[in-house]
């Protein structure tokens, strides 16, 4: 005789409708001040942090002939601006595995064990799959563009007047942020389309039958996201389709399996 298997059941109970809401003040409590301590850690160190994301542009600045490359603010505020830029960036970036943490904790008591094993493993590679596409933008996009764009610098002037790149401090790194963030929230696509496939709302077979009009969508959303050139565009889709490739195999090992009869 087979034996019996263990009750999946919910470890939830009861609770007033204050109590749930006294349990989400907790919770965006602990959220908030993981952010407000990594943005402060962040903000004491901002002039290290931007130095550590200007390396990829000053590194081109120097083999292009610039022994002191440096970037330019044109506005008074506009320094100071920058530094709450990073301790923001720094904030998000740093506490948001403790804010994710705080959202699964908050949501646990309504799931079932079986589902709270399933979540754990997406709960531990999504900030691994962030920082892998924010390192994929530091260490192969950054170059790759930047030497593109700065190619453009004609120092001797076809007319006599030298063209040269001074970058701004605040559009460098508005620049520099909105690709970090895009190369991090699209290497989530392994995580979204296996969630959807183990609750059933798509299969390996449906991501199979519709793969050439994601890999269009892929250099819709690099075309999107990224600057307008070709190796930054290719830098982000041809990540995204290898990462689609992955999610159908993910998907297919996580699907609900047809009950034989």
């Amino acid at each position: 005789m087979a034996s019996p298997e263990v009750e999946d059941t919910i470890d939830d109970k009861p609770m007033p409708l204050l109590e749930h809401l006294m349990e989400l003040r907790r919770r965006l409590m602990w959220s908030i001040a993981a952010f407000a301590v990594c943005f402060g850690v962040s903000y004491y160190f901002a002039g290290s942090i931007y130095y550590f994301l200007a390396e990829p542009l000053a590194q081109v600045l120097r083999e292009q002939g610039n022994p002191d490359p440096h970037l330019i603010y044109t506005q008074l505020y506009e320094a100071f601006f920058t530094r709450i830029k990073v301790g923001f960036f720094g904030g998000a970036f740093i506490g948001f595995p403790v804010i994710a943490t705080q959202i699964y904790l908050f949501v646990a008591p309504g799931l079932y064990r079986s589902e709270k094993r399933a979540m754990l493993p997406f709960l531990a590679a999504t900030p691994i799959l962030f920082t892998l596409g924010a390192a994929l933008a530091y260490y192969f996009v950054f170059p790759f563009a930047w030497r593109f764009f700065a190619s453009f610098q004609d120092p001797t002037g076809g007319g006599g007047l030298p063209i040269e790149l001074l970058p701004k401090v605040s559009e460098y790194l508005d620049l520099v942020m909105k690709l970090i963030f895009a190369f991090g929230i699209t290497f989530q696509l392994p995580v979204l389309l296996t969630l959807l496939a183990k609750v059933g709302i798509v299969s390996s077979a449906s991501l199979k039958k519709f793969r050439r009009y994601a890999y269009v969508g892929m250099f819709v959303i690099a075309a999107i996201l990224a600057p307008p050139d070709i190796i930054t565009q290719c830098g982000l889709a041809v990540p995204l389709i290898g990462l689609y490739e992955i999610s159908i195999l993910m998907a297919r090992w996580v699907e609900p399996k047809p009950v034989e009869d």
